[in-house]
């Protein structure tokens, strides 16, 4: 009997120390102080250097989403920020996070580079538009907040415009294959966007919600680390 108590005690133990360690990995994620963006470029970077693998990919998806973009310059380093997660087979938990985080991100208001971590991702599930579709089914409001990143002031060969218009195309061929209905309102809605940005006398928000098009400032709440480290 006494052994299992200490048994269960230990368990118990291990259980604080875990919740402990899952409290400060959150509060370090926050990167809400200077304390916290040091110790977040760290991790990332540490991240960076064990090298992305099929089974801790989602941590650096969890990367993403610190709006701090000293973190993910350590998480990237010199690679292209397109090709990041492309090595991860595309799959429902990846493309779902993937528009995920373009629903939670305002246009402007995300690092460029983290942008394109997702648009590559995204880009590589619809290479195939009807693989892709098959893996996550596509709704309106993901198109909608997909289209909603894209400038019209900077033209089409701005790379993030060029990756978004290659997308909505391809999902947009879609329309006439009636696998389903909503197969088919998606593909709609994203030639809708694609047509509307070649046309001068349209914007986006005749086709996008306008709430959806209010614009952010990812520098404007972000804090510096006091001292960087260089590879």
């Amino acid at each position: 009997m006494a052994a299992n108590e200490q048994e269960a005690n230990e368990i118990v133990s291990r259980d604080e120390i875990l919740q402990v360690e899952n409290r400060i990995l959150h509060q370090l994620m926050a990167a809400n102080t200077v304390e916290a963006v040091e110790a977040c470029v760290s991790y990332a970077r540490f991240l960076r250097m064990s090298g992305l693998t099929s089974e801790n990919y989602p941590l650096f998806l969890k990367m993403l989403e610190i709006e701090n973009h000293w973190v993910l310059d350590a998480l990237i380093g010199e690679k292209d920020p397109f090709l990041l997660l492309s090595t991860i087979p595309p799959n429902n938990y990846l493309v779902s996070t993937a528009f995920k985080l373009m629903t939670r991100w305002r246009p402007g208001g995300i690092y460029p580079k983290t942008l394109a971590i997702v648009l590559g991702v995204l880009q590589n599930a619809y290479s195939s538009p009807r693989d892709g579709y098959s893996i996550y089914s596509l709704t309106i409001a993901d198109i909608d907040n997909l289209g909603k990143h894209l400038e019209q002031e900077v033209g089409q060969e701005e790379p993030k415009n060029r990756c978004i218009l290659d997308i909505l195309e391809k999902i947009g061929s879609l329309e006439g294959v009636r696998i389903d209905e909503n197969m088919e309102q998606v593909a709609r809605q994203a030639l809708k966007i694609r047509t509307s940005f070649f046309d001068n006398t349209k914007m986006l928000e005749d086709v996008i919600p306008q709430v959806l098009i209010v614009r952010g400032d990812y520098r404007a709440d972000e804090l510096p680390p006091q001292q960087l480290y260089t590879d």
